[in-house]
């Protein structure tokens, strides 16, 4: 199925330029930034209409703040924090993608750490960082609740005694001169911007949120501002910074007055107006179908508990028709008419799998309903198969399409394992707990594991790694295996790394390029390795960075796998979170 994609990005995840806003509202979703083998002889170690203008002065009127609020521009960066989210997610256009880490903004609102921020920057995701004030070492934060349609987060940041900021009480006119504060782009380094208020009540709905007031203004903003204050000269908070449009100097801000409610009730650590998903609208170019894309679910949330899934598109709820005019309006309004804890009927496309599920919201969850042809919609028993642990379509074919997902939760029937050296005693395979845990205790055991569901030519192989045990150890990708060997991505634990191609004719491996990199996180760290062939291009990805990209014409098809290699020195424990195969 090809969509059209009323929110072509990742929320925060990846950096994607922001498309112009139509209507002077905003249509296109804010978008959060991207945070910024061995051997020849084998392994070797190591995002309405105008008010009427009024005569109000340009500049706001000065406010008292409570008592302890930063009060001058100067100091508004020590309340201002730069949020880095981490998490895996299914998005539209871009496919999987796992532990993705991008960057937003936000700011303290309390001395005790409770901060604001877009809904966007941190739903979905499985960690928080935040660095306050153009801090070096990062901290801690939990979210306390969350707001879908109001496109707002309320966090708590580990410690206290923080600078911080205060609402403004005083009216908000057209001309008024506005700065919004943030750490745009990814960048460590704050930024302060200038503009004036252009509509004091522009329209709020998107494909993302449905927000009640919203502000617009031409100061200007870059992804990774989602979540900044938009505030007065005296460091007072009039809205929160939600997107922008660099091209046409628009922005568009949350107001304080649409804010200030969704913020106090999200500081008791409720939630409000969701359902625990990261969503967005979505449509076919006939319009034939349209719902909310679900790009990640928190997990107990009431879609959880249903049975909704990242990749599902939410179609109908309450026997209505979802997102039938590009915006979550319909959506948020079902929300808001209901308490949390009220049942909603829904139903859920899962294109993928090929099935319209119906279930409850607070209810009964999501069973089948129908069955269709991914391909061609009609009624049919066959396509994709699969669940939330395991995915497999041999007929992906555009772009970013999966061919295979696995958390590891089976029995490994899909895989086998070999050996390149060592004994077989000196090592343990085990699929526990969501994960493939390699548990190596001799030395110079170098133990591949083939993955044999698909025979594949083109692939990106996408995996996530933890190093438990010792940091002298090698993780490998290949592709292409078959009886005349097969390409090899190697990289060790102190950032080196080769490109082979092993051949099981001479049994050797032929070096294609070797180099080293800075992008290895070092010790008992998480690190997410890609690798792509395609064609007779071979490339290297650490750490969602590109390293590099070489060619090779020799093999042209085979298995998948991962490999873990120890050394000298051991034990080596190496956990794998996922793997995943999908077109390049």
């Amino acid at each position: 199925m090809r969509v059209q994609v009323f929110k072509p990005f990742i929320y925060i995840l990846v950096m994607v330029a922001l498309v112009a806003c139509g209507g002077g509202s905003p249509t296109q979703a804010p978008v959060a930034t991207e945070a910024p083998a061995q051997p020849t002889t084998p392994p070797t170690s190591i995002p309405e209409p105008t008010a009427a203008p009024t005569d109000a002065p340009t500049e706001a009127p000065t406010e008292t703040p409570a008592s302890g609020a930063i009060n001058n521009l100067q100091d508004v960066q020590k309340a201002i924090i730069q949020i880095e989210a981490q998490g895996t997610f299914i998005d539209p256009e871009f496919g999987l993608v796992m532990n993705g880490a991008g960057r937003g903004s936000g700011f303290i609102i309390d001395p005790s750490g409770i901060a604001v921020t877009n809904n966007h920057v941190v739903t979905g995701a499985a960690l928080l960082k935040v660095w306050v004030g153009g801090e070096t070492e990062s901290r801690n934060a939990r979210v306390l609740g969350v707001s879908e349609c109001s496109d707002l987060a309320v966090i708590d940041i580990s410690g206290d005694g923080y600078e911080y900021l205060d609402l403004y009480d005083g009216q908000i006119n057209v001309g008024m001169d506005i700065y919004v504060a943030g750490y745009p782009l990814g960048d460590p380094e704050f930024t302060l911007t200038k503009g004036v208020i252009s509509k004091a009540r522009a329209n709020g709905e998107s494909s993302w949120a449905s927000v009640d007031s919203v502000i617009e203004y031409d100061a200007s903003t870059n992804p990774g501002n989602s979540g900044g204050p938009v505030i007065t000269s005296e460091g007072q908070v009039i809205g929160v910074h939600y997107a922008g449009n660099a091209s046409t100097r628009q922005a568009f801000g949350i107001s304080r007055d649409a804010a200030r409610p969704v913020i106090d009730e999200l500081k008791t650590g409720n939630n409000l107006d969701t359902i625990g998903v990261n969503g967005s609208a979505v449509g076919t170019d006939d319009g034939s179908l349209t719902g909310v894309w679900v790009s990640s679910v928190q997990s107990g949330s009431p879609a959880d508990k249903a049975g909704v899934v990242a990749g599902d598109i939410i179609t109908m709820m309450e026997n209505l028709v979802l997102a039938t005019d590009g915006t979550m309006a319909d959506y948020c309004d079902i929300l808001r008419s209901h308490d949390p804890t009220d049942t909603l009927s829904i139903q859920v496309l899962r294109w993928a799998n090929g099935e319209v599920l119906e279930g409850q919201l607070n209810g009964r969850e999501l069973e089948l309903a129908a069955t269709f042809d991914p391909g061609t919609g009609n009624d049919n028993s066959g396509g994709a198969v699969g669940n939330e642990n395991l995915y497999i379509d041999p007929s992906a074919a555009a772009s970013g399409d999966v061919y295979y997902f696995t958390e590891f939760e089976d029995e490994l029937a899909d895989w086998e394992w070999f050996l390149m050296s060592g004994q077989e005693e000196n090592f343990d395979l085990l699929a526990d707990n969501s994960r493939l845990r390699f548990d190596i205790q001799g030395r110079d055991t170098w133990v591949y594991v083939a993955n044999n569901a698909l025979d594949l030519a083109d692939v990106r192989i996408d995996t996530s790694t933890e190093n438990l045990g010792m940091s002298t150890n090698n993780i490998s990708l290949f592709c292409r295996y078959s009886d005349r060997g097969w390409y090899e991505f190697n990289v060790a634990s102190n950032g080196e790394y080769w490109i082979y191609r092993y051949d099981a004719n001479t049994q050797a491996w032929r070096t294609l390029w070797t180099g080293g990199s800075t992008l290895i996180k070092m010790g008992q760290e998480i690190n997410h390795y890609g690798a792509i062939c395609e064609g007779s291009e071979l490339s290297l990805i650490i750490n969602d960075t590109l390293v590099k990209t070489i060619k090779d014409t020799t093999l042209k098809s085979g298995l998948t796998g991962i490999s873990v290699s120890s050394f000298n020195v051991t034990p080596i424990v190496v956990e794998f979170d996922a793997f995943a195969l999908s077109v390049p």
